[in-house]
């Protein structure tokens, strides 16, 4: 913590220091790799499939069912990664014609919404997992089983009901761990 100085405020140099990192941003930081990783993975997968396909004439066995179920994956993650940070595209007259606090009190209200719309879908997400492994669907050309792939999805999905949660928890009683976000930003 700063120290006053003579005039009783806090030191500005301290105040300039960055916060020390508890274990939900690195929870945070990690949802956010792996996002990453599974974005990085669906460019490689399409890239090396249309590479393989247009330049040797040869197609890698299920890389359709491998492209579609990664492409699941990210979705879900993706839902998860920016979930939390709130930079999904928003256009909102209301929102940007109101003061920071009622901005906030929106905002809750929006997060809540999507944390009962992202719960429901985690719940019927994790009935899909077992109805899929109860039924052995599997890929079409090499007959790998397509659960472990909504499995994945679904802890992605999980991930973001949680971040979704740690989000409202913050904007309610923390909203300066949001990083002040609460200020309008024109368009450029």
């Amino acid at each position: 913590m700063a120290e006053p100085t003579v005039s009783g405020s806090p030191d500005p140099a301290a105040a300039a220091l960055p916060r020390p990192r508890g274990p939900m941003n690195w929870f945070i930081d990690g949802i956010e790799l792996i996002a990453a990783f599974f974005a990085g993975i669906v460019a490689a997968d399409i890239f090396i499939s249309v590479l393989l396909r247009y330049f040797f004439s040869v197609q890698i066995p299920d890389a359709y069912d491998f492209g579609r179920l990664l492409l699941g994956i990210l979705i879900f993650w993706g839902i998860a990664a920016t979930s939390y940070r709130g930079t999904h595209i928003t256009v909102d007259l209301l929102y940007a014609s109101v003061g920071p606090r009622l901005q906030r009190w929106i905002d809750v209200f929006a997060t809540l919404v999507l944390l009962f719309v992202v719960t429901v879908q985690t719940y019927t997400l994790y009935d899909k997992v077992w109805a899929t492994r109860a039924d052995h669907v599997l890929t079409f050309d090499l007959r790998l089983p397509v659960w472990p792939f909504f499995l994945v999805a679904w802890i992605g999905d999980a991930s973001a009901v949680l971040l979704i949660a740690v989000r409202t928890y913050r904007l309610i009683f923390h909203p300066e761990l949001l990083g002040g976000q609460y200020q309008i930003k024109p368009v450029e």
